[in-house]
């Protein structure tokens, strides 16, 4: 992926995927009504703590909560960066 950025400890960098903009009906949904999404690709991983081994792996797809995790932006891009207990699971 080539992000220069290495998280510490149990923590996990997160690129959310993009919010939907059109419904399965065919609506397109205004920036205002459109929800934050909950999955994303997981492009950076610390290496854990002395008591916790990471599980997740960079390239995994997965599902967490509406309000985990911080907000960032690296390299023109936006990211969240979460501890991995924040993760519910691997899609």
């Amino acid at each position: 992926m080539g992000l220069k950025f290495k998280p510490l400890a149990d923590r996990v960098v997160v690129e959310p995927v993009a919010a939907e903009t059109k419904t399965a009906s065919g609506i397109y949904i205004p920036d205002s009504a459109k929800e934050k999404p909950q999955h994303g690709k997981v492009v950076a991983v610390g290496n854990g703590t002395k008591d916790h081994d990471m599980t997740v792996k960079e390239g995994d797809q997965v599902l967490y909560g509406k309000f985990s995790g911080t907000e960032l932006k690296l390299e023109g891009k936006d990211y969240l960066i979460m501890k991995e207990s924040e993760i519910f699971g691997i899609l």
